[in-house]
């Protein structure tokens, strides 16, 4: 017997799935779309390898080495940082302007400085690597002709051979633009 519920991200019906839930608060920071497997294998992975090395630490602490243990704890807390800010990479948008999130920056354009958002097609980076291919890119025009790189592409860690969740997530951006721009 299916027990349905209700939970933050999914509505009773099918048909409900683009209505706002009552408690979107349009002026916090939020991602348009879901992390993508790649990202989160890549993250759990390495959480994983956190583990070990707790583990490693631990086992170097009971032995009596404590600077080798202090050494693990160290490198372990590294690891953990760099999964928790692999999860956080992506596209955010609010009602002040949309954010790129890298691993080691982030640029912030308020919407009254976006000239446009719009999906084009161009050489983009598979994963992340250096190699491109091409593919799609949702790219943000400031005012003044520079752009920045792009906010989303269809070969990147969330939307690699997710076609569709690249398309529900470049609309989305692109519905922010044009209610925000013009507000």
């Amino acid at each position: 017997m299916p027990l349905p519920f209700l939970t933050a991200e999914r509505a009773f019906d099918a048909s409900a799935e683009d209505i706002a839930l009552p408690f979107d608060d349009h002026d916090s920071w939020r991602r348009p779309y879901r992390p993508g497997p790649w990202r989160v294998a890549a993250a759990a992975s390495l959480l994983l390898l956190s583990s070990f090395i707790l583990l490693a630490g631990m086992v170097i602490l009971f032995a009596g080495a404590v600077p080798g243990a202090a050494a693990c704890l160290a490198l372990a807390v590294v690891v953990i940082g760099c999964a928790l800010r692999l999860l956080r990479v992506g596209a955010w948008v609010s009602r002040h302007g949309v954010r790129r999130v890298g691993f080691f920056t982030t640029t912030t354009v308020p919407w009254n400085r976006v000239a446009g958002v719009r999906t084009v097609q161009q050489p983009v980076k598979w994963l992340g690597f250096p190699r491109t291919v091409q593919g799609q890119a949702l790219i943000v025009v400031r005012q003044g002709g520079e752009s920045m790189p792009p906010l989303l592409t269809d070969s990147s860690a969330d939307f690699l051979a997710r076609g569709e969740a690249f398309d529900r997530a470049a609309d989305t951006v692109e519905a922010w633009g044009d209610e925000y721009r013009r507000g």
